[in-house]
């Protein structure tokens, strides 16, 4: 080899070497092993990371709102009503198993990174505390946004974002970073009780590792395409993700503003789907129809505002001895799923999981938690959604009763939302529909944003 060929190789890998470690463009090559260590609080701190191929399918540990794992899941959605009627004739010819297929057949093929972390947020008394999340990213480090993901109802910590694979961060494998906060009462903080549907509290911790994750990957090098994020969840995830948009659009803490450079969020596009947004129409419905279909909302609704409010009410006077004494052992262990707390609550009959007291609207009791429930409903607050908004929900939903669809559409009459509601079976079926058609959403966004670009 002559010199001159010998200097141009050696040219040609240092070129090689320089490049493999920096970004060119838009596209990062990340060594995501050698991330740099969080430099003050403010920051989201690694605790772990592993890489997933979803070439391989959905991961074993990936839990639907049922507690069912993906991959074992099977539609259970009765031919009858509660009531023995004939169910209503469905709207969608899609059937459960060819969602499962559509979700494998479009959302995988790509290797993503689960990075696990912690974060600085506040409890109910505003006292600083530590939770716990994970980021979801694609592993060529490439990404265009981020999506800041509120989960749906879980039961045992081992569903938790930091414990499993969230559904939701299938969507990663389309070119997005996930974030995917535990919640207080989950993941690191899981020796806690969960302050259940209290929204403004669970939307400011969200909100919280939203900013840390992005304050940190920025001092690690690592930026989306775009700066405004997506908002999305389902179930208690479709409910909270709506108590986000409105902290971003409506709050200012000023508790925040010490630790957070508190630039406006823009929001791209708000996804909800299937969520309680009227709490004390969802819990009244329990008692006035005398069934629970989801029964461990029963105990999780009123410990979630008793505790989560702080208030000064006796739960035994309003749930009954048997739910009260095993409380700590079925939910507050987080060793149980939710299909697992169904069971073992072994009833949908409201009268047997509350007291008379609990039963009876007009009593002290039953106010002051009704107080609680309207104060944590994202329809009593004094506003209205201002980011364009897409909400899915099932006429034939047992978990969420659609009285939450239409108070929904009722209160926000004029916001810049788009609804789709229909007989698309069950709660959990509903969820896989939505996976889909965010998916859906995603790339119609995708399509407008490249033609308006080249107009």
């Amino acid at each position: 080899m002559s010199i001159v060929n010998c200097q141009l190789s050696i040219i040609i890998i240092a070129l090689a070497i320089i490049l493999s470690s920096c970004s060119w463009g838009n596209y990062y090559v990340v060594n995501f092993d050698e991330l740099p260590e969080a430099t003050d609080g403010s920051m989201f701190r690694i605790t772990s990371q592993q890489y997933t191929d979803l070439s391989a399918g959905v991961p074993d540990n990936c839990y639907l709102p049922d507690g069912v794992a993906f991959n074992n899941w099977q539609d259970t959605t009765p031919d009858t009503n509660p009531d023995g009627k004939p169910a209503p004739k469905r709207a969608s010819g899609i059937s459960a198993a060819g969602l499962v297929q559509a979700i494998l057949d479009q959302m995988n093929g790509k290797k993503v990174v689960e990075i696990t972390g912690t974060y600085t947020s506040f409890d109910k008394d505003y006292n600083p505390i530590t939770l716990s999340g994970k980021v979801l990213l694609p592993a060529d480090g490439k990404f265009e946004r981020y999506i800041l993901v509120s989960h749906y109802t879980i039961g045992s910590n081992k569903e938790a974002p930091s414990n499993a694979f969230p559904l939701e961060g299938l969507l990663c494998s389309m070119g997005y970073a996930l974030i995917c906060p535990d919640y207080i009462g989950y993941g690191i903080t899981a020796d806690q009780i969960h302050p259940y549907l209290v929204m403004e509290l669970t939307a400011l911790n969200v909100l919280d590792m939203y900013r840390a994750v992005k304050r940190y990957f920025e001092y690690a090098g690592l930026k989306p395409q775009k700066d405004d994020i997506y908002l999305l969840g389902y179930s208690q995830g479709g409910a909270t993700t709506m108590a986000v948009e409105y902290v971003i659009e409506e709050l200012y803490n000023p508790i925040l503003s010490d630790l957070y450079d508190e630039n406006p969020i823009a929001i791209r596009r708000v996804l909800a789907g299937g969520g309680p947004y009227d709490i004390k129409a969802t819990f009244d419905r329990f008692v006035s129809t005398d069934r629970a279909d989801y029964p461990v909302a029963v105990p999780l609704v009123l410990q979630g505002m008793i505790a989560g409010n702080g208030l000064d009410l006796d739960m035994r006077a309003i749930m009954c001895k048997r739910l009260c004494d095993n409380i700590d052992e079925w939910i507050n262990s987080k060793k149980y799923t939710t299909a697992q707390l169904n069971s073992l609550i072994g009833t949908k009959v409201t009268h047997e999981m509350l007291t008379p007291t609990g039963m009876n609207v007009t009593s002290k009791e039953v106010s002051e938690l009704y107080k609680a429930m309207v104060e944590n409903s994202v329809v009593s607050y004094a506003w209205e959604p201002q980011a364009p908004v897409y909400i899915l929900h099932s006429m034939d939903d047992e978990t969420v009763t659609y009285l939450n669809a239409t108070n929904a559409k009722q209160r926000w009459s004029g916001a810049n939302i788009q609804y789709n509601f229909g007989h698309y079976g069950g709660h959990v079926k509903t969820c896989l529909r939505f996976m889909l058609t965010c998916k859906t959403l995603l790339e119609q966004d995708r399509k407008e944003e490249k033609v308006n670009y080249l107009k």
